[in-house]
């Protein structure tokens, strides 16, 4: 199995682990660290939504956090509990800003499947187009 196609699958297992009781919508994200190892992450919701942290940006607040600051590509998996996933689950603005906060836009990619199938890639900046990032504010003097 090549790494595309195990991150797919793990992105599809980590569903099971979502805390999705509102909306019952689950989404699992596997997130590749260019130190070759794998950040998961899961949706969780909360009463107040506002704030409810999507799959994606739990998988690249845990790499963060352990010291991982530089990614390859992120799959996303993510449906009505308990079903299959009928459409594909491409990431939410914000994620993808936080995406663009760590990842070169025109390299890094994002798979998106179901049932732990590739069945759409695409990179960062075809998702986010004339991205806003940290080159963007080099050089300014930011209080």
């Amino acid at each position: 199995m090549d790494m595309k196609q195990k991150l797919m699958r793990t992105a599809s297992d980590m569903r099971a682990l979502s805390y999705a009781p509102y909306s019952h919508f689950t989404v699992g994200a596997a997130l590749l660290g260019k130190d070759g190892k794998i950040y998961t992450g899961c949706n969780v919701e909360n009463a107040g939504y506002g704030p409810t942290i999507c799959a994606e940006r739990t998988a690249f607040v845990k790499a963060v956090s352990e010291g991982c600051r530089e990614f390859l590509m992120i799959a996303i998996a993510g449906g009505k509990e308990q079903e299959d996933c009928a459409d594909l689950c491409a990431p939410c603005g914000v994620c993808r800003q936080v995406m663009r906060e760590f990842c070169d836009p025109d390299s890094f990619l994002i798979l998106m499947g179901r049932d732990g199938e590739i069945h759409a890639e695409r990179t960062l900046s075809e998702l986010l187009p004339m991205s806003f990032g940290p080159d963007d504010l080099k050089g300014r003097n930011i209080l």
